[in-house]
């Protein structure tokens, strides 16, 4: 086969293979442009949070929790459903405390658990379910280490909370806009397996055939530039 025969399949199936691609890139990059990342982030379900003045007369002093937490590294005092709390971190893991009687609160049970997910939720729907992963998460929380309460509420979009069971702590907020961005994300950067390298091997691969359809195509024009016509013979 002659170089420019070779040069013409090569680019032809070249372009063909990266013109797929582009579509991909094209919707996916239309829609990360249509909705605003503020969106896509659901700051907009979750209420603000409150910074109440915290009386300090009567609570537990912290030192006093190592006793029920070993290895106590530190106590962060703030308020949930209305009361001050210690999101405690220890050698065992982290944990909640009541900070008036130093009871344990963690982990939270069901209704703890939906409780806490609608003080925080800042829509008006109501909660259809609440369940406790332990095993298996889904593929919008698979970094999240678990256990988590993954609490759905009603509404458009299917706004969902991810609530720690032992900090009462928000982990995650997701909604169908969020999962239509992750879908196209993942086609965004071709990491059909965790969504998240944007430097593996496919997307390099598709880089490098782009640049060698874009030689082979220089190469072409360049080439049909330099070709001479061939004079006609009289008849």
């Amino acid at each position: 086969m002659r170089l420019p025969a070779l040069a013409r399949t090569t680019h032809k199936w070249l372009g063909l293979i990266i013109a797929i691609q582009a579509v991909f890139w094209t919707v996916s990059g239309l829609y990360m442009a249509a909705v605003h990342i503020d969106i896509i982030h659901g700051d907009r379900l979750v209420r603000p949070a409150p910074a109440p003045a915290i009386a300090l007369a009567g609570l537990v002093e912290p030192g006093h929790l190592a006793h029920f937490a070993p290895g106590l590294k530190s106590a962060r005092l703030e308020t949930q459903l209305g009361r001050p709390v210690y999101v405690v971190d220890a050698a065992s893991g982290k944990a909640l405390f009541d900070a008036k009687t130093g009871q344990r609160l963690s982990p939270l049970d069901e209704a703890g658990a939906r409780a806490r997910a609608k003080a925080l939720f800042a829509e008006r729907g109501e909660i259809v379910g609440a369940d406790l992963l332990t095993n298996n998460p889904p593929t919008e929380i698979q970094t999240r280490p678990l256990p988590l309460w993954r609490v759905e509420f009603e509404g458009a979009w299917r706004p969902t909370f991810y609530i720690s069971p032992f900090t009462g702590e928000l982990v995650a907020r997701r909604h169908d806009l969020w999962r239509t961005y992750d879908f196209l994300w993942m086609f965004h950067i071709m990491d059909y397996e965790n969504r998240s390298d944007v430097n593996n091997v496919l997307i390099r691969i598709a880089t490098w055939m782009a640049f060698a359809g874009s030689l082979t195509g220089a190469w072409l024009l360049l080439y049909s530039f330099r070709r001479r016509r061939r004079p006609r013979k009289p008849a």
